[in-house]
């Protein structure tokens, strides 16, 4: 097809939720994923991007290119106190579908919300009224993938069409995703689209269809410490990973493979969670066979990541109730047909169906992450690094590329104004704009650069700033760490003691960072969250340390 080089390109950006680093296939891993290594092999790879540790935080900073604390959302969507940790995007960020509405685009949303503090009432920070012309999901962060709580189309709750016997969230995002991209063609051809598809696979609860999991039976046998060492081998075949790398060693809360009990339960668990990401991927196949049929693929850039590293959450067995289906509203304590939910990591109960609530554990998420350490939360590579793909035939001539370029999430939204040659705005609605934190990664499109300004992040006191080749980390409440990227990505061996004025001139760069950006120290918040009893405690009490 002969592509109109004077329209500007169609963007589908699709954001899956606590995927590792190395599970799908075109990064290493052992789950079928073809649709995505199709996008792969003709498109771009980038292996050091980066995204903010956790699913609020990551959204936020994502759709408007800022850090997540300048937008409201320097936690979760539970008021954690001052202005930055309200739980809520403000009114001095702008997301990018507001922003592309001056290049006269029409933008859709499909999938997860999750940067609203009100989950039941409409208010100026849903989809809506932040650029969307037509959402479709949940405003909710995580829940059921056969009754998910929140469900919503535009303003209007409708959880009752998740009572259909055949409804799956999944399934559900990719077939309105889909139905956006056709009636688009119908109906408004003349004008470039934006979809935002916010999948929560592979998030817990493991659900996944009978049919899907078979697919995996023995596919994990080899247990997480065999398959740990097969991925990187992968990964630095690919061209992904450097050989001089080392994987880092298992998560030393876990056992070997050869010595853990319940294997039966264990493998089921990865079977479902391969199971949930596979689900995904058929979709995905879905939405690129919307936009050949349409004639739209060629003109798309078409973006995929996901929002943290694997999650090492578990869902202790004596979790209250109460707390996860009335207070955090993320489960509901029956199926649709009445069956009381079993939630808890229970071996008793095998996962999938729809009356189990449980997940995969620190070990899987171990594999997940090949080969960083860390998990979700965490800044160390294990939580922030996630697989970025691009694939947009009229704009990158190179097929199956792999780039070195580091970047992170702000970046993604100054990509795409630069591509889409749209203005950044300074105010918006009479409120100042707080100024793009993003650098656009265009002239990675066709050819490597190292050369960029220095990133941040910040996470419950987790932090990192990298500058050049050097990244300098804490897990909090630790001290500095200093790791050299270039010989040690998987951050074995700390530099601190050895570059002491490396580490107070870096320190001092995210000192400055986090007094400009409003990052309030971890122990400050944890007293306003005790004084105000508004931290949710599951998440709280069921972190690893």
């Amino acid at each position: 097809m002969k592509i109109d080089k004077t329209r500007k390109p169609n963007i589908v950006l699709i954001l899956n939720d606590d995927m590792g680093y190395s599970d799908i296939g075109c990064y290493g891993g052992e789950i079928e994923t073809p649709n995505l290594d199709r996008l792969a092999a003709n498109g771009l790879r980038f292996s050091q991007f980066y995204n903010t540790a956790r699913c609020s935080p990551s959204r936020a900073s994502l759709l408007t290119g800022l850090h997540p604390h300048q937008t409201g959302i320097g936690v979760l969507t539970y008021d954690c106190g001052p202005e930055g940790y309200a739980g809520n995007l403000n009114n001095n960020c702008v997301t990018i579908p507001q922003a592309l509405k001056a290049s006269d685009y029409k933008t859709y949303m499909s999938g997860k919300w999750h940067v609203a503090s009100s989950l039941v009432e409409p208010s100026d920070t849903w989809p809506l009224q932040r650029g969307f012309d037509e959402f479709f999901g949940t405003i909710i962060g995580a829940g059921s993938f056969y009754d998910p709580n929140t469900l919503t189309r535009g303003n209007e709750n409708i959880e009752h069409e998740a009572k259909d016997k055949d409804f799956f969230y999944t399934d559900a995002i990719s077939d309105q995703a889909v139905d956006y991209i056709r009636k688009h063609h119908r109906q408004c051809s003349d004008q470039p689209f934006f979809e935002y598809v916010a999948y929560t696979a592979p998030h817990w609860p493991l659900h996944a269809h009978d049919d899907d999991i078979a697919k995996y039976a023995g596919r994990f046998d080899g247990g997480w410490d065999k398959l740990r060492a097969e991925r990187l081998k992968r990964l630095v075949k690919a061209g992904i990973l450097k050989d001089s790398w080392k994987l880092s060693d298992r998560d030393p809360s876990q056992p070997a493979w050869t010595d853990a009990k319940e294997k039966a339960w264990l493998l089921r668990c990865m079977e479902v969670y391969a199971a949930q990401v596979d689900r995904m991927d058929q979709g995905i196949g879905r939405i690129v066979s919307a936009l050949e049929e349409t004639g739209q693929l060629d003109n798309t850039l078409i973006v995929f990541l996901s929002d943290n590293g694997a999650c090492a959450e578990d869902i202790p067995e004596g979790v209250t109730v109460d707390e996860l289906v009335n207070k955090l509203m993320i489960a509901k304590s029956h199926t649709r047909t009445g069956k009381l939910v079993h939630f808890g990591n229970n071996p008793d109960i095998m996962p999938g169906p729809e009356n189990t609530y449980q997940s995969y554990g620190t070990a899987w998420a171990n594999l997940s992450n090949t080969p960083f350490r860390l998990y979700k939360h965490w800044i160390h590579e294990g939580g922030i690094s996630t697989p970025l793909i691009f694939h947009w035939p009229a704009g990158i001539a190179e097929k199956g590329g792999v780039r070195h370029t580091p970047g992170y999430l702000p970046d993604l939204m100054a990509t795409i104004l630069d591509i889409t040659n749209t203005a950044y705005p300074a105010e918006w609605n009479g409120n100042k704009i707080a100024p793009l934190e993003g650098s656009t990664l265009r002239p990675a499109f066709t050819d490597d650069s190292n050369i960029r300004p220095a990133m941040f992040w910040e996470h419950e006191g987790n932090a990192a700033v990298r500058v050049g080749k050097w990244k300098l980390v804490k897990k909090y409440p630790g001290p500095w760490e200093l790791y050299d990227m270039e010989t040690d990505r998987t951050e074995l061996r700390d530099l601190a003691a050895e570059h002491p004025d490396r580490v107070r001139e870096m320190a001092a760069k995210y000192d400055e960072w986090a007094d400009r950006c409003g990052v309030i120290p971890r122990e400050k918040i944890l007293k306003l969250m005790h004084q105000q009893d508004s931290a949710p405690a599951f998440w709280e009490k069921d972190k690893h340390s």
